[in-house]
């Protein structure tokens, strides 16, 4: 299996490879990145990963990163600390237009990608914690809000003929846990915090 990989460089995306490279055997990965310097050089050598560097708006590297791929696993998301501050202009999810349409270019259907709570789903339920969340950043990081729901809807109807999964998270914190809860908002399962290392499905 062959698996590309994107927004590597960052915290969630470096575990990411490091679990597929415990958890799957005999896969090849492919990393598409930007600064080629954030990955770790253990596996920037090891012999499982294939670097490829370019910007989200190159489609012809893209293109390349997608070759032969059967997977697309994405951690692309606005960054943090710089939420306010997030360009205007749905940059991430104008990225998953092209992604896409190289997918089907390619005959790739299969479409694993980081959400949060802001991408709505019907069978959520009301949440006073999750409203809070996310209200919370729709008012404070808006233009990054705007992104992600924006994600949400480009998944959703642009690669409406792919196998995707959005795997939306909450706050994440960096307690050692590996705990995976499988939900909806307001289902009582899931809660408004996880640890970087489980995962709300």
């Amino acid at each position: 299996m062959r698996i590309l990989i994107l927004g590597a460089t960052g915290a969630i995306g470096i575990l990411l490879i490091r679990r597929a490279l415990k958890d799957l055997e005999s896969c090849e990965i492919v990393l598409y990145v930007r600064s080629v310097e954030k990955i770790p050089d253990d596996l920037k050598t090891n012999p499982s990963i294939t670097v490829i560097q370019g910007q989200l708006s190159d489609q012809q590297a893209l293109a390349k990163a997608l070759d032969g791929v059967d997977v697309v696993l994405s951690t692309l998301g606005p960054n943090v600390k710089k939420g306010p501050f997030h360009p205007p202009n749905t940059p991430l999810a104008n990225a998953y237009l092209s992604v896409i349409d190289i997918m089907y270019q390619k005959g790739i259907k299969r479409l694993i990608c980081l959400g949060t709570a802001s991408i709505k789903d019907p069978a959520d339920k009301f949440s006073l914690a999750f409203s809070i969340l996310v209200n919370g950043v729709a008012i404070g990081a808006r233009t990054a809000y705007n992104d992600v729901v924006a994600i949400g809807e480009n998944v959703r109807t642009h690669g409406g003929n792919l196998e995707w999964t959005i795997v939306r998270v909450p706050l994440l914190t960096n307690q050692e846990s590996e705990e995976v809860i499988a939900g909806y908002v307001g289902d009582g399962e899931t809660n408004a915090w996880l640890s970087r290392t489980g995962r709300h499905d």
